[in-house]
């Protein structure tokens, strides 16, 4: 729980929200896990209530901590779900997730898109920088030179056969096709997203990043899906306060 401590001896607890599994773990002043990461099934169906009451629970048997990191699979600003599309939008929209976990962990809480949490982790601070995650639905984030950009959800923009990024990438979509199938469909998202952002480095996070069948580009690479754990740490960086 929270504990009082100098700056530099800050330790932040991180929360990775999915619509399949929830995870934790707690990252010293550089962002280096102090413990392995914690998780546990997504309540099913999910609500806030569950949710919130599952993450206490979750991070229980964690090391002290002073602030927490959360990220969640939606849009979401200063704190207050805006959308959850993969747990429920009409059950989630205007939850604030932010104050009620800071009343029920007991230390200051900034909530922030879970793709954006994970690019955090994974950019390296120079010019256009796409990040794409894998996972139970399709999430973005972009960033310029360090500094991430407003959240924009592409996943729910048309991509082919009348349905969105986020129908035809998803997990529910890549166990229906099949791997070789579902491989295509991220290798022809990558080139929409190049031609409609021009990244210079482009980021694949996620569980299913590991199920890609294809060779990557030069400017395309995979990052460990504990980047949605490790991106906490730099949620509370100065160039990231105004979130």
């Amino acid at each position: 729980m929270k504990t009082k401590a100098k700056a530099k001896n800050v330790a932040t607890l991180a929360i990775d929200i999915g619509g399949t599994g929830l995870k934790a773990s707690v990252l010293d002043p550089v962002g280096q896990m102090l413990c392995d990461r914690v998780r546990v099934d997504t309540p099913q169906p999910c609500s806030p209530p569950l949710l919130t009451n599952a993450l206490v629970e979750l991070v229980r048997p964690l090391p002290e901590y002073q602030r927490v990191s959360v990220g969640f699979p939606g849009v979401i600003r200063k704190g207050k779900i805006v959308t959850a599309p993969n747990l429920g939008t009409e059950k989630f929209a205007g939850f604030d997730l932010g104050t009620t976990l800071q009343k029920k962990l007991g230390a200051p809480v900034r909530a922030i898109n879970d793709a954006d949490m994970q690019g955090l982790a994974a950019i390296q601070g120079k010019g256009v920088e796409m990040v794409i995650t894998l996972g139970t639905g399709f999430g973005t984030a972009l960033f310029v030179d360090g500094r991430l950009g407003a959240h924009l959800e592409l996943a729910h923009h048309p991509f082919r056969k009348g349905e969105t990024y986020d129908q035809q990438l998803g997990e529910r979509a890549r166990a229906k096709v099949g791997n070789k199938k579902w491989s295509k469909r991220v290798e022809e998202a990558i080139d929409n997203l190049r031609v409609l952002v021009n990244f210079d480095r482009l980021f694949i996070g996620g569980g299913n990043a590991k199920k890609i069948g294809f060779d990557l580009p030069n400017d395309v690479a995979v990052v460990d899906n504990s980047a949605g754990i490790l991106g906490g740490i730099k949620l509370w960086g100065e160039e990231q306060s105004a979130v």
